[in-house]
């Protein structure tokens, strides 16, 4: 299992409930297919270096987790025919960016 960040943008027109069924969904199928979830976290909204479907602003989730390569496959399938997902990243992380991840983390709970 290798570690995984992945940030997604979601279209800013959806609802908070639209954009909590799919986070949801995104977490779920990662743990259904073995993965692990360390953390994710909720950006909020955001204004856009340049429009994406003509929209100037989106919503901004980051999800940081373990899992195998065949699910990142089906992962970008997923992202790719849900019309909610504006742009995806996927990176997979070495040793020095899990540092630090680790201590963005670390960083984000002492500022709440």
């Amino acid at each position: 299992m290798n570690h995984y960040e992945t940030v997604f943008i979601l279209n800013p027109v959806l609802s908070e409930t639209q954009i909590e069924e799919a986070v949801q969904k995104y977490e779920k199928f990662l743990i259904s297919k073995g993965g692990s979830i360390t953390s994710k976290e909720n950006w909020g909204l955001k204004k856009l270096a340049y429009t994406i479907q003509n929209k100037k602003s989106a919503f901004y989730h980051l999800f940081e987790y373990t899992a195998t390569g065949d699910t990142i496959d089906e992962l970008e399938v997923s992202f790719r025919r849900d019309e909610r997902i504006m742009r995806y990243l996927i990176v997979k992380l070495d040793k020095h960016s899990l540092a630090w991840a680790v201590k963005r983390r670390k960083k984000n709970t002492a500022k709440a």
